[in-house]
């Protein structure tokens, strides 16, 4: 599917922009000690996480912009997650901090290092990373929830995995390109010096 790179304003990108709007939202709700209302802003902001790419596809509305913004949207919002979590649950987040660290590190250090080689962020959106995002929403509410740890740690290892694969990535393609869905596809890349 092409990219209509020149459309910034259309409606996945609005969806994506009111998904960043939802950070400082979800800082108030944890600053004010409101862990209902934070879960209920928490599954709408993962709700226009999957919106977003459905609207871009349905209505054939793929942007280069579109793309970063989604990729800027999600770095946000699970950066102020791991965050808001330290304010609200302060042991939890002690006592499960490792996974936290590593969940943390694998969304952060892919982006970093894109920046360092490309001098903007990546915009992969790779299986690996939407499987991950899926297995740590689903974690968090259960460890936040109170019903269950384990999953938060199989969590961290999928982030870890999808990390790698995003790094890895980088490293292979010579230039920057968005929706790499996977290192067979930066390989693809780097055969063709594209």
């Amino acid at each position: 599917m092409e990219k209509n790179s020149d459309k910034i304003v259309n409606l996945p990108n609005l969806v994506s922009f009111i998904r960043i709007l939802m950070a400082p939202l979800l800082f108030y709700l944890a600053l004010t000690q409101q862990p209902y209302w934070f879960f209920g802003v928490f599954i709408f902001a993962e709700f226009t996480d999957v919106l977003d790419g459905f609207l871009a596809r349905t209505l054939n509305q793929i942007t280069t912009m579109g793309s970063h913004l989604d990729s800027w949207g999600d770095f946000i919002i699970y950066i102020t997650i791991a965050i808001c979590a330290w304010i609200l649950w302060p042991d939890i987040a002690r006592r499960e901090m490792v996974y936290f660290i590593i969940i943390v590190l694998s969304f952060t250090l892919p982006a970093l290092i894109g920046f360092i080689k490309f001098h903007s962020f990546t915009s992969y959106h790779t299986w690996s990373v939407k499987l991950a995002v899926a297995v740590t929403v689903l974690a968090y509410l259960l460890l936040f929830a109170g019903l269950s740890d384990w999953p938060f740690r199989v969590a961290a290892l999928f982030c870890l995995y999808a990390a790698a694969e995003e790094i890895m990535i980088t490293l292979l393609i010579q230039h920057e390109h968005v929706d790499v869905r996977t290192v067979w596809q930066a390989l693809k890349y780097r055969r063709s010096n594209t």
